[in-house]
């Protein structure tokens, strides 16, 4: 970045002057193409992280912004994916049982996308309420019965829903936090629509996992940050939140779920995991730098092993196809320089992916059934955290001698 202005860090301001990793330029991972774009050209930006040296968050700098990102036709349905509903219903059993929330109180998600988790709540009889930036996905929850605004959360629409008297009992964000370029105005919002004696808890991929799963591909243009717990809570900590409870959780390779109230008041205390979370990233080097340094040379690696594997696949005459379209695959395959030379296609259970092409790539979306009509020899899990989920659903490709494998954290087959 010689000669130009080092970005700012979007928590505490200091220059970014650290690069945590660094993959190229690439499309938006969730830009898909349609067939009669193809011969147009996609914008592409630099996909490059940075660490601040102050706060240590990890981030990207803003390149596209959240309405090119959120605001046309978003692809992503959260309710699509098995393991997300069951996730969804295990959070709203756990949180009923242990806050004893019921028809007097009122839920509000932010980022509730097709509200596939509030209508948990819903059917309990709790009063809910989404927030969703994405306008065709809201619509989906509209129709589900799950009354939504559309608009992107902040102090300005926590200021709204405070003054209605809505303010939030419990009060959700999951896989959010990552999305939010202004992070500032977004926590300050939470302080806001957070009612007295209220419950907010957060989800979002746990940095630690991610360095330590290799998970580089998780890093994308819709993800701005990526969150140690130190970092989190201090993030929440600057606006009025303390953090009284953290749980670790398998969901995207490996995330948290944050606990926190307003700062002052006494209930629920704040139990035990906070310190062991806190003391276990600190002893494994995360309060420093050179553990942020040291990832780049492994994603190199982990891009020459599986460019080896697929050059090896295709010189024996394997056809090889791919099972998902997830954003996560994307940064994948546009890092690695993987295109239709060498993946026939890919399969997505999504309608709304179906028939369009990944961005970069142009590696066409079909139907599952797909699979069983062409019978490939490798079929490359790109969505590596549902593995077990589509090894079930694919289990046919057994009966031709397919085999399946994923890049994350390392290349491995089985079948």
């Amino acid at each position: 970045m010689s000669g130009a202005a080092l970005p700012g860090c979007r928590f505490c301001s200091r220059p970014l002057e650290h690069v945590f990793v660094d993959l190229g330029t690439t499309p938006l991972a969730n830009s898909f193409v349609d067939p009669e774009g193809a011969a147009e050209a996609e914008p592409r930006y630099p996909l490059r992280a940075y660490v601040c040296d102050g706060c240590l968050l990890v981030q990207l700098p803003e390149h596209s912004s959240r309405e090119e990102i959120f605001g046309g036709d978003y692809a992503y349905f959260t309710s699509v994916a098995e393991t997300a509903r069951e996730h969804a219903e295990a959070y709203v059993r756990e949180m009923v049982e242990r806050f004893g929330f019921d028809g007097g109180s009122r839920v509000i998600e932010v980022a509730s996308n097709d509200g596939y988790l509030l209508r948990y709540f819903r059917d309990r009889g709790i009063p809910v309420l989404g927030i969703e930036p994405a306008p065709n996905v809201a619509r989906a929850a509209v129709e589900a019965g799950i009354p939504t605004r559309v608009e992107f959360f902040g102090v300005a629409s926590a200021r709204a829903l405070a003054a209605a008297g809505e303010r939030a009992d419990l009060l959700l964000g999951n896989n959010v936090l990552a999305h939010v370029p202004d992070l500032n105005d977004f926590v300050a919002g939470l302080a806001i629509a957070l009612a007295p004696g209220g419950v907010l808890t957060v989800e979002f991929p746990h940095l630690t996992r991610l360095v330590e799963g290799n998970q580089f591909d998780t890093i994308y243009h819709e993800h701005f940050s990526y969150f140690s717990f130190a970092t989190a809570r201090r993030v929440f900590a600057e606006h009025g939140l303390e953090v009284f409870d953290v749980a670790e959780l398998p969901t995207h390779g490996g995330s948290l779920r944050v606990f926190a109230r307003h700062a002052g008041e006494r209930t629920p205390p704040v139990g035990p995991a906070v310190a062991e979370l806190a003391g276990r990233e600190e002893r494994a080097g995360y309060g420093e730098l050179a553990v942020y340094r040291s990832f780049q040379e492994r994603v190199r690696e982990t891009k020459r092993k599986l460019l080896d594997f697929l050059r090896a696949a295709k010189a024996e005459g394997r056809a090889i196809a791919a099972y998902g379209a997830p954003a996560k695959g994307n940064t994948l395959l546009n890092y690695c320089g993987v295109g239709r030379d060498v993946i026939d296609y890919t399969v997505d259970l999504s309608p709304h992916k179906q028939g369009r092409l990944l961005p970069g790539t142009r590696i066409p979306i079909e139907p599952p059934a797909r699979i069983a009509e062409t019978r490939p020899d490798l079929l490359f899990i790109l969505p590596w955290n549902l593995r077990d989920e589509i090894a079930r659903q694919m289990a046919g490709i057994r009966e031709w001698g397919g085999r399946f494998f994923v890049a994350i954290p390392e290349v491995e087959v089985w079948g």
